[in-house]
């Protein structure tokens, strides 16, 4: 079993509360669940009112498959036109049974 993640942080376009980023980082976070089928989740940058770190995680019997998955993620997140992408950060580990 591999477990893969995703860390992207981003930038928000024309936010000047926190209420307004939540509404913008709530629909990513939800399509990215519901369009791969990850868990996906804002995970930093809490207090910050232009900044999100997005959070993503998934769980594949292939290292291939979690890669794709993660590329797929961050390239929807990257085309979305009221954000910038400053980082993307992927690692793919393998899990070992006890």
């Amino acid at each position: 079993m591999y477990v893969g993640s995703l860390a992207l942080d981003v930038l928000l376009g024309d936010v000047h509360s926190l209420k307004e980023k939540r509404s913008v980082v709530r629909p990513i976070v939800a399509e990215l669940q519901r369009r791969f089928t990850v868990a996906a989740a804002e995970a930093g940058h809490l207090d910050l009112h232009r900044r999100a770190l997005i959070g993503v995680a998934v769980v594949a019997a292939d290292p291939g498959h979690c890669r794709e998955v993660l590329d797929a993620c961050e390239r929807l997140v990257a085309a979305r036109p009221e954000i910038e992408m400053l980082s993307a950060r992927q690692s793919v580990t393998k899990e070992e049974d006890d």
